[in-house]
């Protein structure tokens, strides 16, 4: 099992409750944790053998495009179109952060942290 983890991705995204969020929008950042069966690619060093970087932000990219009211439907979304779309993925930790969110007093980001894992038969 290997683990991947790609931390803090930028995306500036209309997601929240408030209309003026949804239009104006804001930073957020996306750190991931996957753990996936792509022993392989440790020995033969080929892309083929392991889950493409790039795929995975454009996934990533795409769950964040489509606005959402919470943090915990953006990270489910993307959860679980990364589950979908590579079958080597056995679990997987999405954290999402909404940086500078508009609360009563400064706050630097609230996050969302979630996990899926694949169900053993």
């Amino acid at each position: 099992m290997v683990t991947i983890e790609l931390e803090e991705i930028e995306f500036y995204a209309h997601h929240g409750c408030f209309d003026e969020e949804r239009t104006i929008g804001t930073r957020f950042t996306v750190s991931l944790t996957i753990k996936a069966r792509v022993d392989r690619a440790v020995d033969s060093d080929k892309l083929q053998d392991t889950i493409d970087y790039q795929q995975i932000v454009e996934i990533t990219a795409s769950e964040m495009k489509r606005p959402s009211n919470l943090l915990e439907h953006v990270a489910g979304r993307i959860a679980s179109a990364l589950m979908n779309s590579f079958p080597a993925i056995e679990k997987i930790k999405v954290k999402v952060s909404k940086m500078n969110p508009p609360l009563c007093c400064h706050t630097n980001k609230v996050s969302v942290c979630i996990q899926q894992s694949r169900e053993k038969p």
